[in-house]
């Protein structure tokens, strides 16, 4: 893969990322996507054969755990806090009219 990055590929990514780039900032740019693609390709020499593709560097699993009600109805125990009950909840004040 060459590693020449082309006025025009400078300008897209500018108008894709909605940055104004000035001379200095697009040659600076140049530069950069110029050694992330040297560093792509010296990944693409590696020997990679027998090594399994993976989607995270750390095993992932799910953390999800079944949604149990553990603590029971404490309804009544919550309410003794309210300043104001109606039909089983707390009243407060009006925050608009």
């Amino acid at each position: 893969m060459a590693n020449i990055i082309s006025d025009e590929t400078i300008a897209h990514v500018g108008i894709l990322a909605q940055l104004e780039l000035s001379e200095e900032e697009r040659e600076q740019a140049r530069a950069d996507m110029s050694r992330m693609l040297a560093c792509i390709d010296k990944m693409g020499e590696l020997d990679t054969t027998g090594v399994e593709p993976m989607s995270h560097v750390f095993p992932v699993q799910n953390v999800f755990r079944e949604d149990v009600v553990t603590n029971g109805d404490m309804r009544e125990q919550m309410l003794l806090n309210a300043p104001e009950e109606k039909d089983g909840m707390f009243v407060a004040p009006r925050t608009f009219e």
